[in-house]
């Protein structure tokens, strides 16, 4: 008797459950953006009528999943409930059903990546510095916190309609700092990635997310990719053909990375010839973040105590950022190619 009451039970919570997400999704007002491992839905949220954003995922196979959830989502989800910060997203609220795990995020407008492409806004140098600061604000919080991102570019940088900018996607975050612990050097898309990943490092530290951002701030003055290249060997010789090419006198070590091959000598190109608007105090800043050798670039501390923050023009406050027309006219857009996720955030949110 026992038995048939608790199958009862069982049963009615299911038929509640089935019944609940039917009125949930009936309310989902964006379907189905498709990207390489979730779908993401603009949601309301029945509890607080607040705009939030699903992020659905389905779980991989029985060698990628962890007690039957992606193993990219677990290290995602075991992250973002230990951060909080106004530059990275905060996760709501998690839940499962069938065989998708769902997170919850803050509505997030558009990306880095949209404001960039977008012809019809005119960037300023305050404007610049507004984001770059914010970035390197996320990303001291991470990196302090012994985590790094991996995985930094314009279209993980989300902004919302008050001009905030927020760190997302943690789905390649790793915590760092164990002695000889080895990692892999498959992270980071491959237009940010740092020339030590490229030859296959094993280990390293922060600099791979600053090179990133050196990546982010020469795309934000130029506003087209810095080093777009089509492989690995291919993106080795536009950082080398444009940097220079490093040799053991300049990155002690190089040639014994996994990976290394010989590059033909590249002199490398003057900045100020690249970036012909940028003053010296910020030229100082790229040429930090992005030098070749790893040990020589700088860390979001010394990054952020450069002239450049302190020189004027002052970063813009979120109100004088710029926007794509359709978040100004409160039809927020779309992120670029794969997400608009999620952003920090409290109150109520979706209770299953």
């Amino acid at each position: 008797m026992t038995t048939g009451v608790t199958v009862t039970t069982v049963s009615q919570r299911i038929l509640c459950n089935h019944i609940y997400f039917f009125w949930i999704f009936l309310i989902l007002l964006l379907t189905l953006i498709l990207f390489q491992f979730a779908t993401v839905y603009k949601a309301r949220d029945v509890e607080t009528d607040n705009i939030v954003a699903v992020k659905k995922i389905k779980v991989g196979s029985q060698a990628e999943a962890k007690d039957g959830i992606n193993r990219t989502a677990l290290r995602e989800v075991k992250l973002l409930q230990e951060l909080k910060h106004p530059n990275i997203i905060g996760l709501l609220d998690v839940f499962g059903y069938k065989s998708n795990i769902s997170l919850v995020f803050d509505y997030m407008d558009t990306d880095l990546e949209v404001i960039i492409k977008d012809t019809s806004i005119v960037m300023t140098s305050a404007n610049v510095k507004a984001y770059i600061l914010m970035t390197l604000l996320g990303l001291e919080y991470l990196h302090n916190a012994w985590i790094l991102h991996r995985d930094l570019k314009p279209n993980n940088l989300l902004i919302n309609s008050l001009g905030v900018l927020k760190i997302g996607d943690f789905g390649l975050a790793k915590y760092y700092g164990s002695p000889n612990r080895i990692y892999t050097h498959q992270v980071v898309t491959r237009w940010y990635r740092s020339p030590e990943l490229l030859f296959g490092a094993r280990m390293y530290c922060t600099g791979v997310d600053m090179w990133a951002v050196g990546c982010i701030l020469a795309e934000l003055l130029l506003r087209v990719p810095f080093l777009p290249g089509e492989s690995d060997l291919d993106q080795l010789t536009r950082i080398f053909h444009t940097l220079g090419t490093p040799n053991e006198q300049t990155w002690p070590g190089m040639m014994t990375l996994q990976d290394y091959i010989q590059f033909k000598t590249f002199p490398g190109t003057p900045l100020k010839d690249i970036f012909t608007a940028a003053g010296d105090d910020l030229l100082d800043l790229i040429s930090a973040l992005l030098a070749i050798n790893p040990l020589k670039r700088i860390n979001c501390q010394q990054a952020l105590q450069m002239p450049y923050f302190s020189n004027k023009p002052a970063p813009s406050p979120g109100s004088q950022l710029p926007l794509p027309s359709s978040v100004v006219g409160n039809a927020p857009k779309i992120g670029s190619k794969r997400k608009m996720l999620e952003s920090i955030g409290g109150g109520n949110v979706l209770h299953f």
